[in-house]
């Protein structure tokens, strides 16, 4: 089990060598201390490409991780992946700057996409084209693997960070309900969630 998250993010007493945690990584310079922050915590991941890129708009999401296509025929150890980040998140009369929103929210919003990225990150690349196709295809499936990405959160020690990302999701006025349905049906609620995170830290 890994480390539990830390309770300060600043950079200093996050990260002991944030070179290390930013080696083959490609972040936005506004989402740079969440992106540390959540990287911290996977060290798995220390020598992963990966590369943080906003989009001005993602199909019904408001980040994705996925592999770099043309790197699946590469190694594992070789594979590049990208976590989009929609450069605003739509509200119900208004676009809301992603990076304004609130630390530990965009710290479990990251800290799931890199649990996609742990879930990625020992198949190989055809395993990885079968994956896409079932998550595409298969709501089914979808749900198994955004619980693997929640778990993947939880037990690097984001999991308080991700239910208050789901409480913001759920709890805010303005974002629009067929975003809070869908997060609703395909996720782990924030009490199913939480009483994971109650059994994990009283766990032996």
């Amino acid at each position: 089990m890994a480390c539990k998250a830390h309770n300060n993010y600043d950079a200093d007493s996050v990260v002991s060598d944030v070179a290390a945690f930013t080696k083959n990584k490609s972040i936005p310079d506004e989402m740079r201390s969440v992106i540390i922050a959540a990287l911290s915590q996977y060290p798995d991941l220390v020598d992963t490409r990966i590369e943080f890129r906003y989009e001005d708009e993602i199909r019904k999401s408001v980040m994705q991780a996925q592999p770099k296509v043309m790197s699946l025929l590469r190694g594992k150890s070789k594979r590049a992946y990208i976590i989009k980040i929609s450069r605003y998140l739509e509200l119900n009369n208004k676009n809301l700057d992603i990076s304004t929103l609130p630390f530990e929210v965009l710290v479990g919003w990251i800290a799931h996409e890199l649990g996609h990225i742990m879930d990625y990150h020992d198949r190989s690349g055809l395993a990885m084209m079968s994956f896409g196709i079932k998550y595409w295809l298969s709501e089914k499936y979808l749900k198994k693997a955004e619980r693997r990405a929640d778990m993947y959160a939880l037990r690097h020690g984001l999991g308080d960070e991700v239910v208050k990302t789901k409480k913001f999701i759920l709890n805010h006025a303005e974002i629009p309900n067929w975003y809070k349905a869908r997060i609703k049906r395909l996720y782990m609620s924030p009490k199913e969630y939480s009483q994971l995170i109650s059994e994990d830290t009283t766990a032996p």
